[in-house]
């Protein structure tokens, strides 16, 4: 079907273009020969002028690297998102991968002569012309490949509105500045070079850029594949790329296409026949979706996570912004940590538990043990900006840097810092200590590094779980999560200790060190205080599954890793980003943790939760009764670390009480136990037969090992005061 007659140009409109291109050529001629041609000064030329204005230019055009689309691997190398700037997406290939159909589809209909002539073509711009007024429309391009190649890269490198527009411009003074680049750039460049940047350069309509994403985006394949209907299509696009889009106008690009193979045809580059043949056929079309960013990715807040990830490290560049614009420009190749076997686990595991559109988030973090590496990170509100359907772009799953979610409070999980401080400073694991229903601790009884106390006093503490004795040891109370028995085992070890001990295992407190009030007195955080064994920090299910993985991998913390290694668009290895590791506590003491977490899945509170092969873990619940705003479960076996959280929260993320919402259709009485505790065990369960099956190393060394009986020590005496009050004494405590 032919353009309808009022989109096509006027042959004086037609005749105008072209005749610039004649006249500047013309003036051209007299600037690098010095022949006086006769029509030199037509509509008004300065001759001299004109050649003063073309000296006063620079010489050659900036040769950037084009701007290209980054793309993002998981650990097998499937990719799952690219990045890019809206005039970036491209991938640049070298001629040797475009289709040679392809290549001569382009040269026919644009500029079949662009290996005869040098910068311009004055033959061919006379037959152009010629062609297109006989035709009433623009049917064959006047401009050199090179010719166009200097305009669209002048457009590429235009940062401001005027600029652009001054590329653009319709005017002589533009022509010649091309000119005088193409001139430079013939003389500079091989020809292949030009093509293969032309080709990786023009817009092909529907946000494509060069041949390649442009193959990708029509028809499903590479440039390399093109065939001669999908290169004809492609070549006639290069003239109105929006006129002859093939997915908005089907009709005007079969009639473009149809003259690009007849052109081809009369240049001999195909026989008539087959030109015929093609033209019977229609489109066939394979059009993809060119996804932008991680909203569509499989792994869509791992992916997120990434971003921020790398927008931090400072080594990309100077500025956020710097860095931002290199991962959407650069053409990066992007290796990262997620197993999508892991994470297609995670995802189901929290939308089977919780809904997107419940008043609470369902959450869940895995990570590799001995390397930090991210292997999967899962929420129940998918991200998008729909409300009503539960999305969100807030990253639940990660620290607040990389997601701008503040976190909520981890319960009882940090026990396990007490624990471990304990252990590391030589409590036995059977030492006893009062774990009575209720008490009444004082503030002054909990060393602190020197910090201002906050005020509290004297304050009550109870437990959701009596204790049957009256005591506890580190086994049982741990098992059974006895507040009272964790904060007098905090007056042993102190707060600062176990506080320091969580920071070095990726948990992100407040780090009051050096910080004064106005008084100039030091400042406590406001996670530094008696409760802190409780958890009433905020944190995310990253830094959990992090800091259980140090336990995991026998006392060394790994930071989360979910980046390996970026590499450039020629495949050169930018950057390797290896695990980076810690010692922070003895084997012997991570040991003996992991013999101690063992139980809370061997008969525990998470026991319906147990796999084929060793595993341990922590619950944990905030608040009392009908306040709990958050529900942990963090386990590990080792080697896979997952925090699992299920969180009460209104569709603006501001916490709300968990107990008596309705969760998955179930009103719900919040627990670790019950809420958090069956999302781990739903991933977990999994792929836990495709973990290695080992097991974890038994304290044989570590006082007390194995033995979870419980001695009731005596009555403090009255002069016992501090460490003898709190434990009945050392001998005593271990019931020997």
């Amino acid at each position: 079907m032919s353009r309808p007659k009022s989109e096509r140009p006027r042959p004086t409109t037609v005749l105008s273009h072209l005749g610039v291109m004649v006249v500047v050529a013309a003036v051209l001629g007299v600037v690098v020969s010095g022949l006086a041609i006769p029509f030199a000064g037509v509509l008004g030329f300065a001759t001299r002028n004109t050649a003063e204005t073309m000296d006063n230019l620079p010489k050659e055009l900036d040769e950037v690297a084009l701007p290209q689309k980054s793309t993002i691997l998981d650990s097998d190398g499937n990719v799952i998102a690219t990045v890019f700037k809206p005039d970036a997406n491209r991938t640049v290939v070298p001629l040797e991968r475009i289709s040679p159909m392809m290549i001569k589809a382009l040269l026919a209909i644009e500029d079949y002569r662009f290996y005869q002539h040098g910068a311009l073509d004055l033959k061919g711009t006379l037959r152009a012309l010629a062609t297109n007024v006989g035709a009433g429309g623009v049917v064959q391009g006047g401009s050199t490949i090179t010719q166009q190649l200097v305009k669209q890269t002048l457009l590429a490198q235009a940062k401001t509105k005027e600029e652009k527009a001054a590329v653009t411009d319709d005017t002589y003074a533009r022509k010649l500045n091309e000119l005088r680049y193409a001139i430079a750039m013939e003389k500079k460049q091989s020809k292949d070079w030009i093509l293969e940047r032309y080709l990786n350069t023009v817009y092909f309509g529907a946000g494509t850029y060069g041949v390649e994403t442009a193959a990708q985006r029509y028809f499903g394949t590479s440039a390399k594949k093109l065939n001669l209907n999908q290169s004809a299509i492609l070549a006639g696009l290069v003239q109105n790329p929006s006129a002859f889009d093939p997915t908005n106008h089907p009709e005007r690009a079969l009639t473009r296409r149809d003259v690009v193979l007849d052109r081809m045809a009369q240049l001999s580059v195909i026989p008539q026949k087959r030109a015929d043949k093609t033209k019977a056929s229609k489109l066939q079309l394979r059009t993809q979706t060119m996804n932008n960013g991680c909203l569509a990715s499989e792994a869509a807040f791992f992916c997120s996570y990434v971003l921020e990830y790398l927008k931090k490290d400072e080594s990309l560049g100077r500025t956020e912004a710097e860095r931002w614009r290199l991962l959407r420009t650069g053409g990066l190749t992007i290796r990262t940590t997620v197993d999508l076997k892991v994470q297609a686990a995670a995802d189901k595991a929290v939308e089977g538990r919780v809904r997107a559109t419940d008043q609470a988030i369902g959450a869940l973090a895995m990570v590799e043990p001995g390397t930090g590496a991210v292997r999967g990170l899962a929420q129940s509100r998918p991200m998008g900006g729909d409300k009503e359907r539960g999305q969100t772009y807030l990253n639940y799953v990660v620290p607040s840097q990389y997601g701008d979610s503040n976190g909520f409070q981890a319960g009882s999980t940090f026990k396990a810092f007490v624990l471990a401080t304990a252990i590391e400073e030589g409590t036995p694991l059977d030492e006893t200590l009062p774990a009575p229903a209720t008490a009444i601790m004082q503030e002054e009884d909990y060393e602190n590094c020197g910090g201002e106390p906050y005020g509290y006093g004297e304050f009550p503490i109870g437990n959701s779980v009596s204790s049957n004795t009256g005591s506890e040891n580190l086994y049982t109370g741990t098992r059974n999560s006895i507040n009272t028995f964790f904060l007098n085992l905090e007056k042993e070890t102190g707060i600062c200790k176990p506080y320091e001990l969580a920071k070095s295992m990726g948990v992100d407190l407040t780090s009051p060190e050096g910080q004064k009030n106005k008084d100039g007195n030091f400042v406590v955080s406001p996670e530094r205080v008696p409760f802190f064994t409780l958890g009433v920090a905020d944190v995310s299910p990253l830094e959990m599954a992090e800091a259980y993985a140090t336990f995991a991998a026998r006392g060394e913390h790994c930071d989360s890793q979910p980046v390996t290694s970026l590499s450039d668009a020629n495949g050169k290895v930018l950057k390797k980003y290896p695990a980076r590791c810690t010692q922070v506590m003895s084997k012997t003491t991570a040991d003996a943790v992991n013999d101690v977490l063992e139980g809370v899945i061997n008969g525990g509170f998470a026991s319906a939760q147990a796999l084929d092969q060793p595993a341990a873990g922590k619950t944990g619940t905030t608040g009392g009764s009908g306040k709990s705003p958050s529900v942990w479960f963090v386990g590990y076996t080792p080697n896979m670390a997952t925090a699992a959280m299920v969180a009460g929260a209104n569709e603006f993320g501001t916490p709300i009480g968990l107990d008596g919402l309705t969760i998955n259709g179930v009103q719900v009485s919040a627990s670790g136990s019950g809420l958090a505790a069956p999302i781990w065990g739903d991933a977990m369960k999994v792929i836990d037969d495709d973990l290695p099956n080992e097991q974890f190393v038994y304290p044989s060394s570590v006082p007390g090992a194995g033995n979870e009986s419980v001695y009731v020590p005596p009555p403090p005496s009255p002069s016992g005061g501090g460490r003898g009050d709190g434990r009945g004494g050392r001998g005593g405590g271990r019931g020997r």
